[in-house]
């Protein structure tokens, strides 16, 4: 089965001031499947954004490519929804209005950009809060109607950088749980850049390790453990083992 996205010996050089190259991302070899939930973890400079931004098309690679759907990616595409820890709403427009942006620009109608933004508002937990301002919303509250956003104008996929790092541990275990509940409804496939293993551990189908200096795949740990993933599975020894073998080949790996 053809994957939904490849990275196919992708690698990502920066120049520098002093006219030398950084290798941001050298030679990644990544297939995920359609559907697929993967959460990719890793120390600073490991290309762990640099990878996705490449996915997103917001960035051209120096080797290799990314396909969608076995099409090469050539800049961003409606079918890829980018979520990014900043969470980018318009300030002047209230959460109802930020979540129909994209539907307006993809040319929908009035009457069925009302309806599809309150769909998703109500989905993640804003209905109350329609009206509002960006403002007057919870660090929490700004990053779900971010969510709503991508998810309105119906991506295929979910690209998401750090989208839970500026909240607090309380928020973000809510939003983790919230995520998960609409992975599971409407099944897209998802890639999740984080640094918290729990979270990664927790989210994911797969854990993608990267390791850095340069940046490049270091391991890739399946995560056997049931969906709908619950407190009760957060709390087991299982997860614990698993958190345990992430954050060993994160910080503590053995000699390649």
């Amino acid at each position: 089965m053809t994957p939904k996205i490849s990275f196919q010996g992708v690698s990502k050089r920066f120049d520098t001031t002093g006219g030398t190259a950084f290798t941001a991302l050298n030679n990644l070899d990544l297939d995920i499947e359609d559907g697929e939930f993967i959460t990719v973890v890793g120390p600073s400079g490991c290309g762990k954004s640099t990878a996705m931004n490449i996915a997103a098309g917001l960035t051209p690679p120096s080797g290799g490519q990314v396909l969608v759907d076995n099409a090469p990616v050539k800049g961003p595409g409606p079918e890829r929804g980018v979520i990014f820890q900043q969470y980018a709403l318009f300030p002047w427009l209230t959460v109802r209005d930020n979540v129909e942006f994209g539907l307006t620009i993809s040319g929908r109608s009035k009457v069925e950009r009302r309806k599809i933004a309150d769909h998703f508002i109500d989905l993640v937990g804003l209905k109350d809060f329609a009206d509002a301002l960006p403002k007057t919303l919870s660090g929490g509250m700004k990053q779900r109607c971010a969510i709503a956003r991508a998810y309105a104008v119906n991506p295929k996929i979910l690209l998401m950088d750090e989208p839970f790092g500026a909240l607090d541990a309380l928020t973000r275990v809510q939003l983790q749980n919230q995520l998960l509940s609409m992975w599971s409804k409407e099944r897209r496939t998802v890639m999740f850049i984080t640094h918290d293993v729990d979270e990664a551990v927790f989210l994911a189908s797969r854990v993608v390790v990267m390791a850095a200096r340069p940046g490049r795949l270091r391991e890739i740990i399946e995560v056997a453990l049931p969906y709908p993933r619950t407190e009760e599975i957060r709390l087991s020894p299982e997860f614990a083992e698993l958190r345990n073998r992430v954050w060993r080949a994160v910080y503590h790996p053995a000699p390649q």
